[in-house]
């Protein structure tokens, strides 16, 4: 199981988002989403992530780089994952977590439960205080082949965690995963950060979600 600590990020007044990704370009390391965990879906491109907080943030910066790139949903809590996507799934207490997906145009899916079948969306106005800001921009798109680069930073208030109790982010001991997929590219794939050791793709496995540290 790997273990990622989170950096408190050192900032003393509000900063805007484009400050924000300086800042965390600046003081945090990268990490990779490199793991093929299913043979039949090989292809893998090429994805990393910095991570860091700010006790009432989490500050999240995706780097990829493919060779399919679509982007046709745009409904909040929609179906994200059918498009060029990553994602971020949490658990605060050990058994229920929270899985945000982000579309390569920052459209966000968000829900809340202790597995696949039993999800609770966060409500939508609440969704809305991520920040969110792609290299590619925010409207939607048909498949596109080539070589592609983007990136995206994603600015999280600890609201966003809506069914938890939590003060601050400040020594908070989680699990997660970091992932990317893209179900309805030409070449679908699903690369993780820590490895999942199931038959099919399956993302709603806390089990196999690492072990991550937020600096106190």
């Amino acid at each position: 199981m790997k273990e990622l600590f989170i950096k408190q990020l050192k900032i003393n007044r509000p900063v805007s988002l484009s400050e924000a990704e300086n800042l965390l370009e600046k003081q945090t390391v990268s990490n990779f989403i490199n793991t093929v965990n299913w043979e039949e879906f090989s292809y893998q491109p090429k994805v990393s992530f910095r991570i860091g907080h700010i006790q009432n943030e989490i500050w999240l910066k995706y780097y990829v780089v493919e060779k399919y790139i679509l982007a046709k949903e745009t409904r909040t809590n929609g179906d994200v994952y059918k498009d060029s996507c990553v994602e971020f799934f949490i658990s605060a207490d050990g058994e229920n977590y929270y899985n945000f997906e982000f579309n390569c145009i920052g459209t966000i899916h968000l829900a809340f439960g202790a597995g696949r079948g039993n999800r609770k969306f966060v409500d939508p106005e609440i969704i809305k205080k991520i920040e969110i800001t792609s290299s590619l921009g925010s409207q939607p798109f048909e498949e596109k082949i080539g070589k592609f680069e983007w990136e995206m930073m994603i600015r999280i208030p600890k609201e966003c965690l809506a069914y938890s109790n939590l003060n601050s982010l400040n020594g908070l001991k989680a699990s997660a995963n970091f992932y990317k997929c893209g179900d309805d590219t030409s070449e679908p794939h699903f690369v993780t950060w820590n490895p999942i050791k199931t038959k099919n793709p399956d993302y709603h496995r806390p089990e196999y979600f690492g072990e991550v540290f937020f600096e106190s």
